[in-house]
Order: C-alpha cells, then sequence, then structure tokens
C-alpha cells in the first residue's frame, strides 16, 4: 500500500510539468487596512537575528538565522517561555553550519541546512525540555544548493531548483532526487537561453505548501512575483505585481539584483495566501547606506491572495517583519521584528 502510494504522489507531482498555466496581473489590492501589532514578551534573550516563526498546538518554533551557538528554539505558545533549543552551530556530526527554514510535522519538527545539504527532524521530549535529534538526512548531490522546502506528504518533500532548469524539484524521504518539474516563468528569452544559474538565483523564491487543499505557492525574494500550483486539478497561476520581475544583472555568472527586495514569507493557509512585502528599491538601500540611515528591516505588508492568485487584501502593519504564521481560525499571526529587543508580535486581523 505504501509503495503505491509513492508511486502515486511521484505521478502526481511530476504531473505539474504538463499543466495547464495561466498569467495574471495585479496593480493594486481591492482593501488596505492597518493593523495594530502585540508584543509578546519572551523570557530569556536568546536571538541575533529570528529568521522564522512557526506555530503549532501550545509551542512555538522560532529560527535564528545567526544564531552564536543554537539555530533552533522553542517556547510555550502564547506565554514564550523557553522550552529547549537545538541545532548547535558547528561542524561535527550533528550540527548545523546553516538553516533556512523549520515546519512542523506529525513527528516534530524539521530543520533545513544548506550548507551541509542534509535535513533533520526534531522531537521536542515528553517533558519539553529539551529537542532530540531523530533523523538526519542527506540531500542527493543534485539538489543544487537548497535554500527551502515543504513537505509534500510523509513521503516526500518539495524543494526549489537553483540549477536554472526548472523551478522545483521531488526530493524522497531518503533526499534522493526523485525528479524536477516547471520552468522559471521569466520574460527574459535572453538569461532563459544564456543565464540560467544567475537566472534561477534572481528568482529565488519561498516556498509553502498546504495538504488540505494541495496548493503550492512561490513568492519571489526579488521583484513581485507569486506563482500558485493547485496539485490537485493541476494548474499552474503566475500573478505579477507592479513592481514586476525580478530585476538582476549578470556578473561573472552571477545575478546580482537591481529592482527591488519582494516577498520574504509566504503561508498557505485552508482559506488564502498570507506573504510578507517589503517593496524598498535596491537604489533606495544603497543610498541610505551611503548617507550612514539604517534602514528597517522586513516588510511593513502583508499581501493576501486567494488560493488562485487573486489578490484580496493587503495588510499595512506598525512594524517591519521577516516571518509570519497565520492562524486563521482565530483570525491573528504571529510575527517576527528583527528590528526590536522583543522580536515576537502577534496581529488580530
Amino acid at each position: 500500500m505504501k509503495k503505491g502510494f509513492f508511486v502515486m504522489t511521484i505521478a502526481v507531482l511530476a504531473g505539474c510539468a504538463s499543466g495547464s498555466k495561466e498569467g495574471k496581473t495585479y496593480k493594486d489590492f481591492p482593501e488596505t487596512r492597518q493593523l495594530v501589532a502585540e508584543t509578546l514578551p519572551l523570557d530569556t534573550a536568546l536571538f541575533r537575528y529570528p529568521f522564522r516563526v512557526k506555530v503549532q498546538g501550545d509551542k512555538v518554533a522560532m529560527l535564528d538565522l545567526h544564531g552564536a551557538d543554537c539555530f533552533l528554539h522553542v517556547f510555550s505558545y502564547p506565554e514564550m517561555r523557553h522550552l529547549a533549543s537545538g541545532g548547535r552551530r558547528g561542524e561535527a556530526p550533528g550540527e548545523m553550519l546553516s538553516a533556512e527554514n523549520i515546519r512542523w510535522c506529525d513527528e516534530g519538527l524539521w530543520t533545513l541546512d544548506a550548507n551541509k545539504v542534509e535535513m533533520t527532524r526534531w522531537e521536542v521530549s515528553a517533558g519539553g525540555d529539551s529537542l532530540m535529534q531523530r533523523e538526519r538526512v542527506k540531500l542527493d548531490e543534485d539538489v543544487l544548493r537548497p535554500l527551502d522546502f515543504a513537505q509534500y506528504d510523509d513521503t516526500t518533500f518539495i524543494i526549489p531548483d537553483y540549477s536554472g532548469d526548472n523551478r522545483l524539484c521531488r526530493v524522497s524521504r531518503q533526499g534522493k532526487l526523485l525528479g524536477k518539474w516547471g520552468q522559471i516563468p521569466s520574460s527574459d528569452e535572453d538569461a532563459l537561453q544564456n543565464a540560467r544559474p544567475a537566472l534561477a538565483q534572481a528568482w529565488r523564491s519561498f516556498i509553502d505548501y498546504n495538504p488540505h487543499n494541495g496548493v503550492l505557492a512561490a513568492a519571489t525574494q526579488l521583484g513581485e512575483v507569486l506563482e500558485v500550483w493547485n496539485l490537485r486539478d493541476n494548474t499552474h497561476v503566475v500573478c505579477t505585481g507592479p513592481n514586476g520581475e525580478p530585476q538582476f544583472q549578470v556578473s561573472e555568472g552571477y545575478g546580482i539584483p537591481t529592482g527591488i527586495m519582494g516577498f520574504s514569507d509566504v503561508q498557505v493557509g485552508d482559506e488564502a495566501i498570507y506573504a510578507v512585502f517589503n517593496g524598498q528599491s535596491f537604489r533606495e538601500i544603497a543610498q541610505s547606506l551611503q548617507e550612514g540611515k539604517d534602514l528597517p528591516d522586513g516588510g511593513k505588508y502583508v499581501y493576501v491572495f486567494s488560493l488562485t492568485g487573486e489578490p484580496l487584501c493587503r495588510y499595512e502593519l506598525d512594524h517591519y517583519i521577516g516571518s509570519l504564521c497565520v492562524d486563521e481560525a482565530g483570525r491573528m499571526f504571529v510575527a517576527t521584528d528583527i528590528n526590536k529587543d522583543e522580536p515576537i508580535v502577534r496581529y488580530s486581523y
């Protein structure tokens, strides 16, 4: 039965390569609302750069992108009492060189280390006071520079492809590359023909998948493009906002950004898609650095799209956030603000 389900999973994902594709553009959102945050004080100072936050039940996991000792921390929720830390920085077996994202699963918590090209599954102890490594998965060498991941089911992960040849990879629970699908939806024909690796860098995207509705979303770190795949009906929608596709120049094989900072996080809910948007131009960022000014890190907007990519609402925030975790039932989301000493905030919407 498991083997049959595994084959079916591969067939479903493979079918996405040949499914229908639709392009959409939007100029604005039909509604804009202002939101004011509630700060959730932490009982301890741990973070250098709180990058990702994921809530599950009475626990919240946080990823510190530049953690001095550990990348991963778990707190009680909503009290924000520190429970455990894991993912010690280092080169030894069981340690991590980097951390890109975290995902709760039925069996615990997955992390991704791009520098070691491996994923680790953690389990919170019964007493809640420690994190234990339960599984380490070395990814195939053909999975180039994995910078994000989503769990499709208990046998398969989805990872963006940075070779430039395709858009996404299918990877087994054992780390084996099962296949790739999709192409970068760029209108830059020259880059598609002659600079695919640089194009893939410029089109770096944050992804999320919701198994309840079969919707997968990818939001570009540069520019303003949201891609939406429905893995059940085999459709693909490319939604482009006013800032257009990621803009870049090729220098020694690398893509150097020249446009704007775009999205920094995305979540596919049961009702809608939520994405953190920045919008600052690299010209503005460079000018501020020359003048000795520090621009806030993160985005001041949460864009909400339908599950088919239609713009629904734009939330304007009183904080600049980098990550969010949405609770649709409670009509709220928890977010990280690296600019504040108390970096965890919560919004009701």
